[in-house]
């Protein structure tokens, strides 16, 4: 930001009397202008033993493949924004069972609140971000060609409760090490890590 949405006038980075880091603060009327992290919210959608991904028609990463999810937008809950992401982009219908995992990506200052989903009938296709939507077995998951490190996480983390037979929901940080591209999983580590065992999934 540049200029002040109350009044107009420039901004400037200073710290704010009680603060503890530089904020937008506006030379004349005095407000201060937060930049806060970002929330995605989005689904891991399983159909008949497969999970629904998207191919991306817009940037970031377009032509790679990614779960349903995308920005929060005002006024609406964590599940809605997915279920809306979910519709956005697959053209799917779902039914949330049970929350998966929160990863922050502290970089670029996003967090992700990923739900487990189960696709109600068989209905799903491209909506207008998407080029294409399909099933994919977990074997024929495209892991090379997946668009968001964060969603290489969450699809693991999945896998691996389904393959174990358990039902958790996860917190963690995924953290980029600073050295080559910022969208190679390779890069990024998964710390801070907790799984939480669900009483109840549906």
């Amino acid at each position: 930001m540049k200029f002040c949405t109350d009044c107009g006038a420039p901004l400037e980075l200073a710290v704010p009397p009680g603060d503890d880091r530089r904020r937008s603060v506006c030379t004349k009327c005095g407000s201060i202008h937060y930049l806060n992290p970002k929330t995605v919210a989005g689904c891991v959608v399983e159909h008949e033993g497969k999970i629904l991904l998207c191919r991306r028609a817009i940037e970031p990463a377009p032509g790679r493949w990614t779960i349903p999810a995308g920005y929060m937008e005002l006024e609406e809950s964590q599940v809605e924004g997915a279920l809306r992401e979910t519709r956005e982009e697959a053209q799917a219908e779902v039914e949330v069972v049970a929350p998966h995992a929160y990863l922050d990506i502290p970089h670029i200052s996003q967090t992700y609140a990923v739900f487990r989903a189960r696709l109600l009938g068989a209905g799903y296709g491209a909506g207008a971000e998407s080029l294409e939507a399909r099933l994919f077995d977990v074997e024929s998951i495209p892991w090379d060609e997946l668009a968001f490190p964060v969603v290489t996480f969450a699809l693991r983390l999945f896998i691996e409760d389904r393959e174990s037979g358990r039902s958790r929901v996860h917190v963690g940080v995924v953290r980029w090490n600073g050295n080559g591209s910022r969208y190679d999983a390779a890069e990024y580590h998964l710390e801070e890590h907790m799984a939480l065992a669900l009483d109840r999934a549906r």
